[in-house]
């Protein structure tokens, strides 16, 4: 058994400092028990928690690190901003790097907003599709996770599934009412949402690629008929890009399927592993933002010169030829060789992927698309095979319900050792 001592001890000192001694609901490891690991430091790779035990990482900080722990180019650009300070309150030219660096390899939009996170993002992006149309309401899909903003969180994934709920206490009736929600794959449905609510929807929202509640594919005919109705109903489509922007592609999800959003939002890859988020749409749209139009959006850190130089030095490395091929094809390699095993040895699991993401599902269906398709009863494997991992060096995030990334970090050599790992990990939890 790995000793987690020191782990052990900071948690019960987190529990008397921090509700469930975590900041952050999932972190807690209760849908896969046992200690929270706290995490000492990262490389490559690799991270250490507390008590020295190293562990080949594909949570990658939930997706940002998409070249891995302490990548040295992001380090030096950091180090290099902060000498000079930390936040100022005022304009930077970093700020202005970024934003051309983004709008200049991702055609789908031509102007955007630097804030904190990416929940901040989305709150921001919905205000903005309201106030741009004029209208209250918004549609969303079940199992899509867009932040812990009020009106996002009916019926959301993450977190919330992992516990079994499927709204959270707080959120008053009347931000509710103003959500409608259907389940993903379900054109009839959108199309009767539109024809009860008519001329009241301002955006409908979805995360092109849903991976927050399992990884549940969207065939490009369903994204291209959200984008079709919303067009014939003067709805805005908004696109969330916080997980697959910059991951599946520089463009995110509307480049690879060719679809073009009003709005995306963005987060975790731009900031090269420090806080940021970010909303763009057209320069029509997004002439509504204060100060330019009557919508108002502010932030004390938003383009903080530090998260810019490490977002600059992130997204210049994703620009490299034959970059995100590269990631793909490793995903593709991990993913397909443990797919054949599992066939080989009958086991129920399946492991889904696009891009450089990965989903393991213990189920026969190979094309899960809603969430009403995951059986909750199988999170006991995933579970169990959490446990053999973490014991023999692989670290997943503690939930089933969310997905696994690969790095630029990880090498050849590494996803052969996975691979190697997680076939023995099933043979276990089959066994």
């Amino acid at each position: 058994m790995l000793n987690r001592k020191n782990s052990e001890q900071l948690f019960e000192k987190a529990k008397t400092y921090f509700p469930g001694g975590v900041n952050s609901p999932v972190r807690a490891f209760r849908s896969v028990g046992g200690t929270p690991l706290f995490i000492d430091k990262g490389d490559g790779a690799f991270i250490w928690d507390a008590d020295g035990n190293k562990y080949m990482d594909f949570c990658c900080s939930w997706g940002p690190l998409i070249h891995g722990h302490n990548n040295t180019i992001v380090r030096e650009a950091i180090v290099t901003a902060l000498q000079k300070g930390t936040s100022f309150g005022a304009p930077t030219a970093l700020e202005n790097d970024l934003a051309n660096l983004i709008l200049t390899f991702n055609t789908f939009i031509e102007k955007i907003r630097f804030v904190s996170s990416g929940t901040e993002a989305v709150m921001s992006a919905i205000r903005l599709a309201r106030g741009y149309t004029k209208r209250n309401k918004i549609l969303k899909f079940e199992g899509c996770y867009h932040g812990h903003s009020d009106s996002l969180l009916v019926k959301a994934g993450s977190g919330l599934v992992t516990f079994g709920n499927t709204s959270s206490a707080g959120v008053p009736e009347s931000f509710v009412n103003e959500t409608i929600v259907v389940s993903l794959n379900n054109k009839k449905a959108v199309e009767e949402a539109f024809a009860e609510f008519k001329d009241q929807i301002a955006c409908v929202i979805i995360e092109p690629i849903p991976a927050n509640n399992g990884l549940l594919l969207q065939d490009k005919s369903f994204l291209e008929f959200l984008r079709n109705i919303c067009t014939e109903n003067k709805t805005l489509l908004l696109f969330d890009e916080v997980i697959s922007g910059f991951r599946v592609g520089f463009c995110g999800a509307a480049g690879h399927y060719s679809i073009k959003p009003d709005i995306c939002t963005y987060g975790k890859i731009i900031g090269g592993g420090l806080p940021v988020g970010a909303y763009g749409a057209s320069k029509e749209i997004m002439s509504c933002i204060s100060p330019e139009g009557d919508v108002y959006q502010a932030g004390t850190l938003s383009g903080n010169p530090i998260a810019m130089s490490a977002g600059i030095a992130a997204l210049t490395q994703c620009l490299r030829p034959n970059f995100y091929i590269d990631l793909e094809a490793k995903t593709q390699r991990l993913v397909n060789e443990i797919n054949a095993y599992a066939i080989e040895k009958k086991y129920l699991v399946h492991f889904a992927t696009i891009g450089s993401i990965f989903w393991i599902a213990f189920s026969n269906n190979k094309n899960i698309q809603s969430s009403e398709e995951i059986d909750a009863d199988s999170m006991k494997h995933f579970r169990k095979l959490h446990a053999y991992l973490l014991e023999n060096g692989i670290y997943l995030g503690p939930s089933g319900y969310e997905v696994g990334f690969i790095s630029s970090s990880h090498t050849d050599d590494n996803i052969t050792e996975a691979i190697n790992k997680i076939k023995s990990g099933l043979d276990f939890v089959f066994a």
